[in-house]
């Protein structure tokens, strides 16, 4: 069976390079973003940029900002978190491993995989210690050990949270610790049968009192059946104290990244949309998450276009599916946000949202690789986005791949994940 498979592969990617292009003049962002007609094909278009390095070189920021590596040789990093005393939590990991079901399936982890790093996930959260601000810290040590894919992070009242891919757990902290040996209280069980989508995206409410985990769907568009879609596509509201949740918005495919808007306390996300409808569609996107809303999946996408593959048909579904705030653009693989705040970098950088895309694999230009920056007015996006942190991207490969993105007020500084060089990057106004 695996050599067939494998004997398939060939043949495959070369009926997926036959895949049509992309149209350069659409305009696939913004809050009215242009959807061109679908174009499924017996295999979708596949091609990833594989690794290469940095080779002594950085990633590319504006004019006035500076580059450097805060921390290199670390273990798959995703998302991190600044505590308030200006420590920075790094989490490390990998999760997953769903059975493939179709050969496509097969084919297309094969391509994912030739665009990651060949380091063995740390399943850890590193600790960061720059206390003088000038990029390189001072303390690096292994904070928690022996998570399981640990992903989203989160700080509130004392305590580290930890959104692992089958559970939410608490750790008790004192100001300035560098390591954390007791075990985790479970604060609840996440779901993770299958995990077609295993991370765990986690923030808290403006007052402390919640925490929002993102849980992905377990299929690209329902073909594993329903059933496996319980508690899926949605984003849980979590009691603090008690652990209770409950689901406050559904058909949100893979929301990876949560994040509260400083000026209104709303709660956004970020949420890769689906595959094999061409490679133009679908956008991924970054949303307002409105209590009791429903965003499409699988029977519908941007709002109330149909999918026909979704089986059985929804149309209840479909005619209660709102539309997201604001498209990113198609298959960029949106990982990272984190809001801009107390005036952030100043100047366009004052308001707004940063957003490491971490880049697509499914068509044959490459989308995404670069964090962007989305600005923002009165709480809501107002204008096109922006480039902020380029040159990920050397012909085919990949020099790196952003995920988690921090905005840390206090130093003025962005700090960006990066799972294939497996570097977190400094970004500060040059001085």
């Amino acid at each position: 069976m695996m050599k067939s498979l494998l004997g398939a592969t060939a043949m495959v990617l070369a009926l997926s390079a036959c895949g049509r292009p992309s149209d350069p003049n659409l305009n696939q962002t913004g809050p009215n973003p242009e959807l061109p007609g679908r174009n499924e094909t017996l295999v979708p278009p596949m091609k990833i940029a594989t690794p290469a390095g940095w080779d002594g070189q950085t990633p590319t920021a504006p004019a006035g900002f500076t580059v450097t590596a805060m921390a290199t040789d670390l273990a798959i990093p995703r998302q991190m978190l600044v505590l308030p005393n200006g420590d920075v939590l790094v989490a490390e990991g990998m999760g997953g491993h769903a059975p493939k079901l179709r050969p496509k399936d097969f084919i297309a982890g094969v391509i994912k995989a030739k665009g990651k790093s060949s380091v063995k996930p740390g399943n850890r959260i590193t600790l960061l210690r720059d206390a003088n601000n000038d990029g390189q810290p001072e303390v690096r040590t292994t904070f928690i050990a022996d998570l399981d894919a640990p992903y989203g992070l989160a700080f509130v009242d004392g305590s580290i949270y930890v959104a692992e891919q089958g559970a939410l757990l608490r750790f008790p902290y004192q100001e300035g610790q560098t390591q954390i040996t007791t075990p985790g209280q479970e604060v609840t069980k996440l779901p993770s049968e299958i995990n077609h989508h295993w991370t765990k995206a986690l923030t808290a409410s403006a007052d402390g009192t919640r925490l929002y985990v993102g849980i992905g769907s377990n299929s690209n568009v329902g073909e594993r059946g329903m059933a496996v879609e319980q508690d899926r596509a949605v984003v849980w509201e979590i009691d603090r104290a008690t652990g209770a949740h409950r689901t406050i918005a559904t058909g949100i495919r893979n929301p990876t990244a949560l994040a509260i808007e400083p000026t209104t306390s709303t709660l956004w996300a970020v949420v890769n949309e689906r595959d094999e409808l061409g490679p133009q569609l679908v956008p991924d996107y970054l949303t307002a998450v409105r209590p009791g809303a429903f965003y499409g999946w699988p029977y519908s996408y941007w709002g109330k276009t149909v999918d026909p593959r979704a089986r059985p048909q929804n149309p209840d579904m479909v005619a209660r599916a709102v539309t997201p705030d604001y498209a990113l653009g198609s298959h960029v693989a949106a990982l990272g946000l984190s809001f801009a705040r107390d005036g952030g970098f100043g100047g366009q950088f004052a308001q707004g949202a940063f957003i490491g895309e971490h880049g697509s694999w499914n068509r044959q230009d490459l989308s995404g690789y670069k964090v962007t920056w989305v600005p923002f007015a009165n709480g809501r996006p107002a204008g096109p986005p922006v480039d902020f942190l380029t040159g990920f991207i050397d012909g085919e490969h990949a020099r790196g791949r952003p995920v988690g993105v921090a905005f840390d007020p206090a130093k003025r500084v962005l700090l960006v994940a990066d799972d294939v060089s497996n570097t977190v990057w400094r970004v500060a106004p040059t001085r």
